[in-house]
């Protein structure tokens, strides 16, 4: 038996990692895989890797990658997600704010730095065609904390996955202004080089593994049931959710990988765009 410790955000994105681990399928082909969630995201997650605490990471593209360019020792082992992360920009329901416009100039709660909500604000200001150099941001962990953060004023809007937010705007706590979809393909596996290099034949089973679930994913009856229920979101808005993500089985592309790079490179976010081999397994 092979021992692996991931990590990932808790939504629904990772159900079948949660099924995997739940039915034993994992363990039947000769893994002890141990899931360990980081609410507080990618930034986090980055952190866990070069610690050592987390042997893999289902991870936001975009973050690992800035990572990695600043010497994270982690390579991207598959694309896991290859639709957009929709991420709506939120500000507290009692506010002024009313546009996207009222936003301007106001200080932005992020998770960290380095995580999708730092990153995301950038990509959001440039759609918008502000200066990025005028962003502030008020670092909060998690969403409990950046609900705490709009409604004292500490900061104006927090950007996050729109469905795993959803639940607070339909509570009237925070309200949705607008949606900022990723420009490439949002979630990616992340190894630590280290691991990798002593245990490809573990992770090659774990993406099999994976992979045969995911296949069939959108499939299993009753599934929208299953993740309202576990994630505390409506039936409808699951459905909805369903209709616009699109799991991966591959290797993320040359081609995306480049693109985030050149994204982050025009946002002042990495020094240089790396030869994509840099990111991926020798």
């Amino acid at each position: 038996m092979k021992t692996i410790k991931v990590g990932g955000v808790p939504e629904h994105f990772n159900l079948p990692w949660h099924f995997c681990i739940d039915d034993g399928t994992f363990q039947n082909n000769g893994l002890d895989l141990s899931w360990k969630d980081f609410p507080d995201g990618t930034g986090a997650m980055c952190k866990a890797l070069r610690n050592k605490e987390i042997d893999a990471a289902v991870i936001l593209t975009e973050g690992i990658i800035k990572d990695i360019l600043n010497g994270n020792e982690a390579v991207i082992v598959q694309e896991y997600i290859a639709s957009p992360l929709i991420w709506g920009i939120h500000v507290a329901a009692g506010s002024d704010f009313r546009s996207l416009e009222d936003l301007k100039g106001q200080k932005i709660a992020i998770s960290r730095y380095g995580s999708g909500s730092h990153l995301m604000a950038y990509v959001n200001a440039r759609n918008l065609g502000w200066d990025t150099k005028d962003l502030e941001f008020e670092v909060v962990g998690d969403i409990e904390n950046a609900v705490k953060a709009l409604e004292s004023g500490r900061a104006g809007y927090f950007m996050w996955e729109h469905f795993t937010t959803k639940p607070l705007v339909d509570k009237g706590i925070f309200r949705r202004i607008a949606d900022c979809p990723t420009p490439w393909s949002c979630f990616v596996i992340a190894v630590r080089k280290e691991f990798m290099a002593k245990e490809p034949a573990t992770i090659l089973t774990m993406l099999k593994t994976l992979n045969h679930l995911t296949k069939k994913f959108k499939s299993i009856p009753k599934i929208e049931v299953a993740l309202a229920r576990k994630y505390d979101q409506k039936v409808e808005d699951i459905e909805q959710w369903l209709k616009i993500t699109q799991w991966s089985q591959k290797q993320i592309s040359v081609l995306e990988i480049r693109k985030v790079q050149e994204q982050l490179f025009e946002l002042g976010l990495i020094p240089e765009v790396k030869e994509n081999h840099y990111f991926l397994p020798h």
